[in-house]
């Protein structure tokens, strides 16, 4: 077989090396499969050649009997190659997405979990992979950034994920794997086609291609295209949040209102993502955007997995879903460092005040008094209103009570808002 795929694959990592910084490791995930051990047989070789530290992850999901195979292989490989692996066992959880998505979600927790910042990490796709990857994006009926499939580089929590081979062909590695003579474990899953991206590879493009042989890079390309309209509309995004922005999360609700549909659709997605929560389906983004013009004293809740948006006083808040508050009170001496449901409470009373009166520690109730310095007896509630404080955010507010008097306010873990006269509170080292 003429060289030409091996030096073009050894190209595109050596391409892939010049974009990790000195000093910083590369990382490659190894499954045990043929597309992997390929990777990093060739990572090796260039990683070695030009003296940069290389090492690999292999995460073990435990989703079907096999996992075992691949472990040991992966084991056996790297401890033919010299290079050191880190096995990660995780627990899928399967609850409200497919296995696909859940097996991905925590495949990817682990990688941020194991790799240490600045680190690069060299994943195995190809492009028949990119092609699936947009098909099914668009049989989910997916946006711009849905169709730009997977990136070739992503900055991801303190570490940059790289797809060395994202223009490479599956037959390229097929036919290099071959003349190395190179073992690796076929993943028993990958024939069942219930499984959405093994339906398309092996019942749907196999009649696409017979009739279009190009399909592959054309969907490819397709992605391509998708990506880079997708970087240009971030750029008009990041902008217009800027002129939009009221504060940490949150938007002029008014000024959004003012623009068209598709304007407020983008904008509330990509402040969702700027917050790092997911964004909202259709149904529920549209409910959100036709409750823009509330009242500014009405207090609007749109939920979805693992995100909310709520607007008040004419402001729109993209925010983390939150439990229920659980009953909570207990008792305190104002010194011990003290555990809420919402984290460490993050202060005590100075040592000269310790009170020989047990404290009483809960959520805020309704109704509580404060003796404020200079300022007298004043209601709590009308101290929140005129701090501002959202009415969700009230609600998680812990109250440190001396018999029936309130003499602090503190939001855990660490924000004093109010204290009594003659009280001092200091955090915690």
């Amino acid at each position: 077989m003429a060289p030409q795929p091996l030096n073009r694959l050894q190209g595109l990592l050596k391409d892939a090396l010049a974009e990790t910084p000195p000093g910083r490791s590369v990382w490659v995930a190894l499954s045990g499969g043929l597309d992997s051990c390929l990777l990093l047989t060739l990572a090796t070789q260039v990683c070695g050649e030009a003296g940069r530290s290389l090492r690999a992850i292999h995460i073990n999901h435990g989703l079907q009997t096999a996992a075992g195979s691949f472990e040991r292989h992966s084991k056996a490989l790297c401890e033919c190659l010299e290079v050191p692996l880190t096995i990660v066992n995780v627990a899928v959880d399967i609850h409200g997405e497919g296995v696909e998505g859940a097996a991905r979600n925590a495949r990817y927790a682990a990688f941020h979990a194991t790799l240490s910042t600045g680190d690069t990490l060299w994943l195995a796709q190809h492009r028949d992979d990119q092609a699936e990857t947009f098909l099914l994006a668009a049989l989910r009926g997916s946006g711009v950034r849905g169709l730009a499939a997977m990136p070739y580089r992503r900055e991801a929590q303190g570490i940059t994920l790289l797809r060395p081979w994202l223009t490479a062909r599956r037959v390229e590695l097929e036919a290099v794997a071959k003349v190395l003579d190179l073992s690796w474990c076929d993943d028993p899953t990958n024939r069942d086609i219930r499984l959405d991206r093994n339906r398309l590879r092996h019942r749907v493009l196999p009649v696409i291609r017979e009739r279009w042989p190009a399909a592959d890079a054309a969907l490819a390309n397709s992605a391509a295209h998708a990506s880079e309209a997708d970087l240009v509309l971030s750029e008009y995004v990041n902008g217009e949040l800027a002129d939009l922005h009221a504060g940490e999360g949150r938007l002029d609700a008014v000024a959004l209102g003012q623009r068209s549909r598709p304007r407020q659709r983008l904008l509330v997605r990509a402040l969702c993502q700027q917050q790092g929560l997911p964004t909202p389906p259709q149904k529920r983004l549209e409910t959100l955007l036709d409750q823009l013009s509330a009242k500014a004293d009405a207090v609007v809740c749109v939920e979805w997995p693992g995100a909310q948006a709520r607007l008040w006083r004419e402001q729109l808040y993209v925010l983390t879903s939150v439990d229920p508050l659980p009953a909570w009170e207990v008792s305190w001496d104002g010194q011990t460092p003290l555990e809420t449901p919402l984290g460490p409470l993050g202060w005590r009373l100075t040592a000269a005040q310790s009170q020989a009166q047990t404290l009483r520690v809960t959520w805020r109730q309704g109704g509580e008094v404060i003796h404020l310095p200079r300022r007298g007896k004043r209601d709590l509630k009308r101290l929140l209103q005129e701090a501002e404080v959202p009415p969700w955010e009230r609600e998680r507010l812990v109250v440190v009570m001396q018999a029936q008097a309130c003499i602090g306010v503190i939001c855990p873990p660490a924000k004093l808002l109010w204290q009594a006269e003659g009280v001092v509170f200091t955090p915690l080292a």
